[in-house]
């Protein structure tokens, strides 16, 4: 009986590192690789100033439905796309246009994307 006890508390001890590893680890890892994708994005486009300003739709940076969220997993770039509007690397134009103002980056702490 007290083998089988422990048996099961390693089991419960190593589920709650992979989940610890899912909620928490995973998100941050997956909205690091976000970021430069999201740059190299507005530079593909050559979204880089108010006249070439893009649509998120152009972009492709939709937000997806509850349905394709659960079916493809979440779409970390447009989270990026938030921090970075935040920290005031891409603007928004009058219209509601995006682009990423290579300025601001390189003051920023993402210069090396």
């Amino acid at each position: 009986m007290q083998a089988t006890s422990t048996g099961d508390t390693i089991i419960l001890i190593l589920l709650l590192i992979v989940l610890l590893f899912i909620l928490f680890v995973l998100p941050q890892w997956s909205l690091r690789r976000a970021i430069p994708a999201l740059i190299q994005l507005f530079r593909q486009h050559k979204a880089l100033s108010p006249k070439d300003a893009k649509t998120v739709d152009e972009l492709g940076l939709k937000r997806r439905g509850l349905a394709q969220t659960i079916l493809r997993g979440q779409d970390y770039r447009v989270t990026a796309l938030q921090i970075l509007r935040n920290a005031n690397i891409i603007h928004t134009t009058d219209d509601g246009r995006l682009y990423l103002s290579e300025e601001d980056l390189q003051q920023s702490r993402w210069r090396n994307c």
